[in-house]
């Protein structure tokens, strides 16, 4: 073993999730789904699909936007393959419509908006 490099493909299901657990749910789902078979079935499980945060929360509290290729992605592969599985959507506002608007989410539970306007959360949530 020694002088043979360690390749992330070959390590157990169970090694890997204690990896994938230590990322962020986004992070896991944008570095892994498309990779292969084996990673598109275990990052496709709850763990990682249930409860989505969207949101990058900087030094100072405010929010910070995902940067534009991440949520391209995410809107037009990722979300479409997992629709079905998300309970919890936490999103900011910037992109709220974007990530909304690109599938449906028949099991929704929760949603979070962060950084949310008062006329716009008006507008949505009064149709003024």
């Amino acid at each position: 073993m020694e002088g043979l490099p360690a390749k992330l493909n070959d390590l157990p299901d169970e090694i890997l999730f204690l990896i994938f657990k230590k990322l962020d749910n986004i992070e896991v789902l944008y570095l892994f789904i498309g990779v292969n078979k084996r990673f598109n079935k275990l990052v496709h499980d709850s763990i990682f699909t249930n409860h989505l945060t969207m949101t990058r929360c900087s030094s100072n509290g405010s929010f910070d936007r995902l940067d534009n290729q991440i949520l391209d992605r995410f809107c037009s592969q990722i979300l479409p393959s997992i629709h079905h599985k998300i309970k919890w959507l936490d999103i900011e506002s910037s992109f709220m419509e974007d990530v909304l608007l690109c599938t449906s989410y028949p099991n929704l539970c929760a949603l979070g908006l962060h950084n949310i306007e008062k006329d716009i959360a008006l507008r949505i949530f009064t149709g003024e």
